[in-house]
């Protein structure tokens, strides 16, 4: 049943009320006036992220994992409300679902109103949470790697052993042997190559700040920036194009996909990369 206009109207004025308690960091006056608020319109996803948001200040993740689900199933393409969730998740070591609800949320907010822009705080916990699955995954290759090149040695080995009794071949098996198990050796190396840090390619990272690209976008002069950076640029610089000076409009930028699925994959192979300094 649709809540009544009056209804709607109280609502809201409860709703200013706990964001004015929320900036006082008043977190439980915020709670109750939000839950108010839910309690005469319980179909507005909002006032669940808000509520949300108080209790993820208190570290109270039960209830923020609760009331994100609860935004979510009103409005799927909550933003702050799958960032949360993940969050919540992120907490219970559910880190396969924190990070996919993270990743959603980064999807969502991409592009976005420049208001309500958030992807610089998503993607801040969503590289720790990578870069974490990349430590215990690198881990876990580089002693599957170590065993296995050992069982490669120890077999070549014993296969030389064997050769070596037949003793007028003794060089021609000892120079093959060494051969192979440096052949073992630099396999393994390369095995082991998208583990070792590196630089990210140049044409991976945003001019301006030198890092990976996070929300890639090109202007209509061709050059590509991160959409945070530049948007902060157009505000407190000016609108203007920071390499060729020419104007630019926010509303101009767009989003540069091919350079976005480039980085996907280079992230992919290179999880390192995802380290914040």
């Amino acid at each position: 049943m649709r809540p009544n206009a009056s209804a709607m109207r109280q609502a809201e004025l409860l709703r200013n009320d706990g964001n004015n308690y929320f900036k006082k960091n008043r977190f439980n006056a915020a709670i109750d006036a939000y839950t108010e608020a839910i309690t005469l319109c319980p179909n507005v996803p909002v006032y669940f992220t808000n509520r949300a948001l108080c209790h993820l200040k208190r570290n109270e993740w039960e209830r923020v994992e609760e009331d994100s689900r609860r935004a979510i199933q009103l409005d799927s393409h909550s933003v702050k409300a799958h960032y949360m969730l993940g969050l919540a998740l992120l907490q219970k070591q559910e880190h396969t679902k924190g990070i996919r609800e993270l990743q959603k949320a980064l999807d969502l907010g991409r592009g976005a109103n420049p208001k309500g822009y958030m992807v610089e705080e998503i993607w801040q916990e969503f590289a720790k949470a990578k870069y974490k699955e990349w430590e215990r995954s690198s881990s876990q290759r580089s002693w599957e790697l170590q065993n296995l090149k050992e069982a490669c040695k120890s077999a070549l080995k014993e296969k030389h052993f064997l050769g070596s009794e037949m003793e007028r071949f003794v060089d021609d098996a000892t120079t093959s042997h060494l051969k192979q198990l440096e052949a073992v050796e630099r396999v393994f190396n390369k095995a082991a190559d998208d583990d070792i840090p590196t630089e990210v390619p140049d044409h991976l990272c945003c001019r301006i700040t030198l890092d990976i690209f996070h929300d890639p976008v090109i202007t209509p002069s061709g050059h590509t920036y991160e959409r945070a950076v530049i948007l902060d640029h157009l505000q407190k610089v000016g609108e203007f194009d920071p390499i060729t000076r020419e104007p630019l409009d926010p509303s101009q930028l767009v989003s540069n996909l091919a350079i976005r699925e480039a980085v996907h994959e280079y992230l992919d192979t290179h999880g390192w990369a995802y380290k914040i300094d």
